[in-house]
C-alpha cells in the first residue's frame, strides 16, 4: 500500500522503511506514527520479509524529534488522547522480526526513542543522539526514561535526560546506546550486510531469540532460563531445525522456510 510519509522498499528478504520528511528533518507527527504502525502490520504478515531496517530520508536526520508545532496548542486531555491507542514505540519494540535502526543524522527526542525500540542501532559517525525534552519543560514520552537506563545505566541516562545535551555517535557507542559506528558513506552498506546476515537464518529461530531476550529484561534469572528452555524445545520441533541440522551434516547451506 502507498504511504505519504514513508518509503517502503523490499530486497532480499529485507524491508527498508524510510521516514520521508527531510524538509522537517523527519520529525514525528501523527501521520508518521500512524503510517509506521500500518507498515509494521504489513511487514509482520509478509512471510518474504525477515528483517526490517528503519532510517530517515536525507543525510541530516534519522528523526530530529517530535513535530512540536503539532502539539503546541493541545490541552493535557488532548495530549493524553494522542498518546493512547497503539503507540509506534511499543509496536516496534514488540515486532517479532529483527529490526535495525540506521542512524544517518540527528536522532533526538522521539527519534532517539524510536531507535531504542529497535533491536540493533548502527550510527553514521556524524550522527548525534539525545533526549532534549527537558529543555521544553517536559520529559520523554516514548520510552526514553525507561529504555535508556536499561541500555546505558541509570547515571548515564540521567545525565542525558536531565541536561538535554546531545552526544556524538562515538560516545553513544561507548555507552552502549549505539551498537556500531561506521563512516557516513558506509552506513547503509554496513546495515545491509547485518540485515542480510540475519535474514539468512531461520525465521522461527530469529523470532524465538527476540522473545527470549525480551524476557530477560522482565524475568528473574531462574524464570528466564526456564523460559529459554521452553523456547528451545519449540525451535527443536520446527521444520527449520530439521533442515538446519541436516544441512550442517550434509555440508550445504540450509534453506529455511519459517516453519
Amino acid at each position: 500500500m502507498p504511504y505519504e510519509t514513508l518509503e517502503l522498499t523490499r530486497a532480499e528478504r529485507v524491508a527498508t522503511l524510510t521516514i520521508n520528511r527531510p524538509e522537517k528533518r523527519n520529525a514525528l507527527n501523527a501521520a508518521v506514527r500512524q503510517e509506521l504502525v500500518e507498515a509494521l502490520d504489513e511487514l509482520r504478515d509478509d512471510d518474504d520479509i525477515r528483517v526490517v531496517v528503519l532510517t530517515g530520508a536525507g543525510n541530516k536526520a534519522f528523526v530530529a524529534g517530535a513535530d512540536i508545532g503539532e502539539f503546541d496548542a493541545r490541552t493535557p486531555l488532548q495530549q493524553r488522547a494522542a498518546m493512547s491507542g497503539r503507540r509506534v514505540y511499543d509496536e516496534l519494540a514488540a515486532f517479532p522480526k529483527p529490526t535495525i535502526a540506521a542512524l544517518n543524522g540527528y536522532a533526538l527526542g522521539g527519534g532517539c526513542e524510536l531507535a531504542m525500540a529497535c533491536d540493533v542501532r548502527v550510527a553514521a559517525a556524524s550522527a548525534r543522539l539525545g533526549q532534549p525534552e527537558v529543555k521544553l519543560g517536559i520529559l520523554p514520552g516514548g520510552g526514553g526514561t525507561q529504555r535508556l537506563p536499561r541500555l546505558v545505566g541509570t547515571g548515564r541516562a540521567l545525565r542525558m535526560l536531565l541536561t538535554g545535551e546531545m552526544i556524538e555517535a562515538a560516545e553513544a557507542e561507548r555507552m552502549g546506546l549505539v551498537d556500531l559506528v561506521v563512516p557516513d558513506a558506509d552506513l547503509m552498506s554496513r546495515v545491509a550486510e547485518l540485515a542480510s546476515a540475519m535474514a539468512a537464518h531461520s525465521p522461527v529461530a530469529l523470532r524465538l531469540i527476540k522473545d527470549a531476550v525480551r524476557a530477560a529484561a522482565e524475568m528473574p534469572l531462574a524464570q528466564g532460563l526456564a523460559y529459554e528452555r521452553e523456547l528451545f524445545v519449540t525451535a527443536f520441533a520446527s521444520e527449520d531445525r530439521t533442515e538446519g541440522v541436516r544441512a550442517f551434516l550434509e555440508k550445504r547451506p540450509p534453506e529455511f522456510h519459517g516453519r
